[in-house]
């Protein structure tokens, strides 16, 4: 069960929501403001455009969907399991998020679409690495199942059922998290633009340096 989880856990998991939400909000605040944490705006975009987009729209769209399945492809290849697991190679695939969110900055900064490709490919990356805590379905992309699961876990209390606290707690904190994440990116890029993706960027470096060293004390 969730209980049985470490307790670095929570802390893990809000910081990647508040890394997503800064990722997000430079992407809906650059040139062509175009969300990369999730895809449910951009197919929605997609289906609308079908009816009279132009076809460079259009492949746009569909190359940000695209991208962000590569970017969970790679995690699962990488990787292997959407399962949190001792051992796996975590660490790396924070740092390949880090580069490619680098390199979505400079693409960005040169007027590039290229660079909401990246950007979509690192949240897809890291929405797959781990999408499961001990049966508990947890996105750090996105927050639209998490409210779902809180509103299921309140009908459930109001039926007399006990509440989950530490998984109640979890799903708080990612929300938290992701909202919070959005102010910094707002505030990131009215001070620096596009180089605010620095901040998520720098944050994946250190929580990959952060989870190797836990990995070394249990060797």
């Amino acid at each position: 069960m969730i209980s049985r989880l470490p307790s670095w856990i929570e802390a893990g998991a809000f910081t990647l929501a508040l890394m997503a939400g800064v990722v997000n909000a430079v992407g809906l605040l650059g040139f062509s403001h175009q969300a990369v944490s999730h895809l449910t705006g951009t197919s929605t975009l997609l289906g609308v455009g079908l009816t009279h987009m132009q076809s460079t729209e259009l492949l746009h769209l569909l190359l940000v969907l695209l991208s962000f399945v590569l970017g969970a492809a790679f995690s699962g290849l990488f990787i292997g399991s959407s399962a949190l697991e001792h051992g796996r190679r975590y660490g790396v695939a924070l740092l390949v998020e880090a580069g490619l969110l680098v390199l979505a900055m400079l693409a960005l900064q040169a007027n590039s679409l290229a660079g909401h490709y990246l950007a979509s490919a690192a949240c897809g990356l890291q929405n797959a690495m781990v999408t499961t805590y001990s049966g508990a379905i947890v996105r750090t992309t996105h927050v639209s199942g998490i409210f779902t699961d809180l509103g299921v876990m309140l009908g459930a209390r109001l039926r007399g059922v006990p509440v989950d606290r530490r998984k109640a707690t979890l799903f708080l904190l990612l929300i938290g998290g992701f909202i919070l994440g959005g102010s910094i990116g707002a505030f990131g890029f009215a001070l620096w633009q596009f180089k605010a993706l620095l901040l998520p960027a720098g944050m994946a470096v250190v929580l990959a340096v952060l989870y190797q060293v836990w990995v070394l004390r249990r060797v």
